[in-house]
């Protein structure tokens, strides 16, 4: 079987939209490794975009999910429920920041629990309107298109968008855009399109996603929280892709003094098994009326089960640590290209959660162009990269915690040669 045989089939058979960053297609994976049909071997710094933290396949996991199947896959927690679901949720409200009592809903995806976010903050507050930010990652269902702030590809042609949905710019002092500038523009906001007390909702990133890895700093999210205060507006942190470990916090959040009222969760929660999850103030989570909240597959078993045990994989094997050594190894090697590579604007990232930007130097303007060689220099040597942000020129590094100590200096080396390689 070979790859170029089965991009072929793709092509004839799967819908254009489901865009690939590679025409490489896996055949076995394991921890921070993948295998394709033709046998060669990779390196994975995507993770599946932050999905596999605790690495592919990890013996924990597996177990967990096996012995879940010999119990039973599916009855749908709310026409006949089990007890991992709820063993969960107590470990979520108990993990989560915040010093109040805390409830938890399970659904499957990231978008799905961004989704169920916003609407209990609007039940919760009788409110309609939501603040989101430019450059943020919020799903690719209507209300998460309404909410991300990145137009190509995600709200190309699909029509109008949900009303009551507002942006306010991100903080991105690299870009020209500081705190002060954020929070002017958010007070403009409210004298000129929405009034703060019909806002039911602030929503962020604590660090963003797919609009370039760029962190809200403290003060800003001090500001927002101050703000939500005043005018009794939720705080929402949307944790799908900075949760479990990744940032060398449980959460992201726990890097700020603000509290977020509800936080959205999925990618990692599970180690590759459909989960999300979204949690909160009780009395917020519990202001929709049963059968408001919810869905056939929500909280799937396998999931539950897999989730569990990347909970216990994480304390085990202290992999919150784990991220900080591997992040500081992975800017600290960035850093000593610095001088030979003007191309390098930006290194950054908490935990192990790092990117890496690029400027053309030329024009000392974002390069795509140069990202984009990296990558696939990277790849033709064995090493799986992303691009991200909303000019497309910034390499994020999603390997799994897990990733042994050889294959990250393996990684680290082939990473080099290809940022040299991409200046020729």
């Amino acid at each position: 079987m070979k790859n170029s045989d089965l991009s072929q089939r793709k092509n004839a058979s799967i819908a254009r939209g489901v865009g690939m960053t590679t025409q490489i297609y896996a055949d076995k994976a394991e921890n921070s490794e993948i295998w394709d049909v033709e046998g060669r071997r990779y390196i994975d710094f995507a993770g599946g975009i932050a999905v596999v933290n605790t690495g592919h396949r990890h013996p924990k996991v597996i177990e967990a999910v096996k012995a879940q199947l010999d119990r039973f896959t599916h009855t749908c927690h709310q026409v006949v429920p089990y007890e991992n679901y709820v063993h969960l949720a107590e470990r979520l409200n108990g993990v989560l920041p915040g010093n109040f009592e805390k409830k938890t809903l399970f659904v499957t995806t990231g978008a799905e629990a961004v989704e169920n976010a916003i609407k209990i903050a609007r039940h919760a507050t009788g409110r309609q309107a939501v603040i989101a930010f430019a450059g943020g990652f919020h799903g690719r269902t209507f209300m998460g298109m309404a909410l991300t702030g990145k137009t190509a590809p995600y709200k190309l042609g699909f029509g109008a968008m949900p009303g009551d949905v507002f942006h306010a710019p991100f903080p991105v002092p690299l870009h020209g855009v500081t705190v002060a500038d954020s929070l002017a523009a958010l007070d403009r906001l409210f004298k000129a399109d929405v009034d703060p007390s019909r806002v039911a909702a602030i929503i962020l990133e604590p660090v963003q996603g797919e609009g370039g890895f760029y962190e809200a700093p403290r003060d800003f999210t001090s500001a927002l929280r101050k703000i939500c205060d005043q005018h009794g507006i939720l705080l929402i942190a949307d944790e799908v892709q900075t949760g479990f470990a990744r940032t060398g916090k449980m959460f992201a959040m726990q890097h700020h003094d603000a509290v977020p009222d509800i936080t959205t969760m999925a990618k990692s929660l599970a180690g590759g098994f459909p989960l999300s999850a979204v949690t909160g103030r009780a009395e917020l989570m519990d202001s929709p009326n049963p059968g408001g909240l919810g869905g056939t597959y929500a909280g799937n078993p396998l999931g539950i089960a897999a989730a569990h045990a990347v909970l216990d994989v994480i304390e085990e094997e202290k992999l919150v640590d784990r991220a900080n050594l591997l992040g500081s190894r992975l800017k600290q090697r960035l850093e000593s290209l610095r001088a030979d590579v003007p191309e390098i604007v930006d290194i950054r990232g908490p935990g192990f959660m790092n990117a890496v930007e690029f400027n053309d130097v030329k024009k000392n303007l974002p390069s795509a162009e140069f990202a984009n060689a990296v990558r696939l220099k990277a790849l033709d040597k064995g090493l799986i990269l992303l691009t991200c942000g909303v000019y497309g020129n910034v390499i994020r590094f999603l390997s799994p915690i897990t990733i042994q100590d050889n294959v990250m200096t393996e990684a680290l080396d082939i990473l080099e040669t290809s940022i040299r390689e991409a200046r020729a």
